[in-house]
């Protein structure tokens, strides 16, 4: 395999694409167009189906039809065309309808403005759309963990047929680093004449395949929720997925932090153990399944003595940190918001104040 300097968005694109993903409906919205602009040349290239819908509204109905129709299909977008989005990506997480969302976040609420954020991290974990569903939820902090867990993420969602939900800003789609991409297809789109709406003339069966999210006789509902939650429980015990960083070491804090923010922190990390101040780091790169045990046994350390959430956001992740570490340590937020990032002199700065504040 031979790297190649990519944007982060085309990366993306190309990476859907040997994957298998030959069909692409969206709608541009900066910071993610180039990845419509990428694929509106290289869908042709490779037979496959590029679509510019009139809004994210319809490119998600689109995407819906799509996956019931047996189709691996993928759409991209940031923040205020996601939450259009909501409710279809409901619809698909009803149906049980496999697809791959790609969300480069940008600063909000509302229109906010296009530089990177992570402000829509509940929005992602928590559901986001309306009724009881999750997805699988995968954070890169680089060019090449976004074409990986986009490589991932199309098994993935067939395996559960579920969406899945990359979860990058808009720095990881703006930059460009060197990737590597294999040489043939990695995966290949799993058999689905069991349920999608595709016809019969494959199948021995005389049933129709029907996909739906109405369900309106007696405890249909409850047993169709039911089935879903069984699959969110799965994924808990089989996709979880993060990294460390210095953990090894009698560390004084831990930084939990994700994304670009993570890499930020790590290189404050190697400032201050150059001051003789030990601090380590869990980065989440699965954010739904959220990795619980990870988190809550490297902030119980002994050494430890207080937990940092990082984010560029105004303190969405920081919920689930304290979630997890259950009170046994002191939990602080370092947050900005607005399309700024921060330099790593100020993560040092904010963890000096944070350990003089929590001295033993």
């Amino acid at each position: 395999m031979a790297k190649v300097l990519m944007k982060g968005n085309e990366a993306i694109g190309e990476a859907a694409i040997r994957a298998g993903c030959l069909n692409y409906f969206g709608y541009p919205i900066t910071p993610q167009s180039e990845i419509a602009e990428y694929l509106s040349r290289r869908m042709p290239e490779v037979n496959g189906m590029f679509l510019q819908a009139e809004s994210e509204v319809a490119a998600s109905y689109m995407i819906f039809g799509a996956s019931a129709a047996g189709e691996r299909v993928f759409t991209t977008s940031s923040s205020p065309g996601i939450s259009l989005m909501s409710e279809a990506i409901s619809y698909c997480a009803a149906a049980q309808c496999p697809a791959v969302f790609v969300n480069i976040m940008r600063g909000g609420p509302g229109l906010g403005g296009i530089l990177p954020s992570q402000g829509d991290y509940f929005q992602a974990t928590k559901g986001g759309g309306h009724g009881d569903y999750h997805l699988l939820v995968m954070a890169p902090n680089s060019v090449q963990e976004a074409v990986e867990m986009v490589m991932k993420a199309f098994p993935l969602a067939e395996k559960y047929r579920n969406p899945v939900i990359i979860l990058g800003d808009g720095l990881i789609g703006q930059m460009m680093e060197p990737v590597e991409f294999p040489d043939h297809l990695v995966s290949t789109p799993s058999d689905k004449s069991s349920w999608a709406t595709s016809g019969m003339a494959t199948r021995k069966s005389t049933q129709r395949n029907l996909v739906r999210s109405l369900f309106l006789v007696g405890n249909s509902l409850e047993d169709n929720n039911r089935c879903l939650k069984a699959k969110y429980d799965q994924m808990k015990k089989e996709e979880i997925q993060c990294a460390d960083y210095n953990i090894d070491t009698d560390y004084e804090a831990l930084i939990v932090s994700y994304g670009t923010m993570s890499r930020v922190c790590r290189t404050a990390i190697d400032i201050l153990k150059k001051e003789g101040i030990e601090v380590g780091m869990i980065r989440p790169q699965t954010l739904f399944p959220y990795p619980d045990a990870i988190v809550q046994k490297a902030a119980w350390k002994p050494s430890c003595r207080v937990v940092t959430s990082m984010e560029l956001s105004m303190g969405q992740m920081v919920e689930d940190v304290e979630r997890v570490v259950q009170g046994r340590r002191p939990v602080t937020w370092f947050g900005i918001a607005g399309g700024i990032v921060p330099a790593p002199e100020e993560i040092v700065d904010e963890m000096k104040r944070v350990l003089h504040a929590h001295q033993s």
